[in-house]
């Protein structure tokens, strides 16, 4: 999809991966604004969009019976969601820490005043899907998920979630 060049400005790191999102009345809870556990769907949504594009879909991933587990999740939330919002959900990968883990930075943003509402850092370590166990990448994973140099630059200036 083309993407508004106005709107890739002032994202917090350069050359995102933009997923967009409507928000339904699903994602509303009793204080009508979207829920915190929405947010984690929007992530993983954009995670997966975004691994696809860079070559590793879901079914990559079974193939080579490994794939990435949460675990740990930090989110910061500026500003509520409400229905009828348009979001965009950016992310990125962050440098890679050893071999079994890596590290994604998300922006949420409401398209109708580009106001920035979570900003989360979500980090993964790589499993065998078939035991559940840790596993090291296969050589897809170490090809595939790998910051762009911009963003490795970029994330050292960021300040923590």
């Amino acid at each position: 999809m083309a993407r508004d060049p106005v709107l890739l400005q002032d994202w917090d790191l350069p050359v995102p991966y933009i997923a967009s999102v409507a928000v339904t009345p699903a994602d509303i809870d009793a204080y009508d604004h979207v829920n915190n556990a929405v947010y984690m769907t929007w992530f993983d949504r954009a995670a997966w969009e975004h691994s696809a594009v860079l070559g590793l879909p879901i079914e990559k991933c079974l193939q080579l019976d490994r794939g990435m587990a949460v675990l740990r999740s930090v989110i910061a939330y500026v500003r509520p969601a409400v229905l009828g919002d348009t979001i965009q959900i950016a992310t990125w990968l962050l440098p890679a820490e050893g071999k079994l883990r890596v590290r994604r930075r998300f922006q949420v943003r409401r398209d109708a005043d580009v106001a920035t509402l979570a900003r989360a850092e979500i980090e993964y370590a790589c499993i065998e899907l078939s035991s559940g166990r840790p596993s090291r990448w296969p050589p897809e994973f170490r090809e595939h998920y790998v910051a762009l140099e911009a963003v490795a630059r970029a994330a050292q200036a960021l300040a923590p979630v």
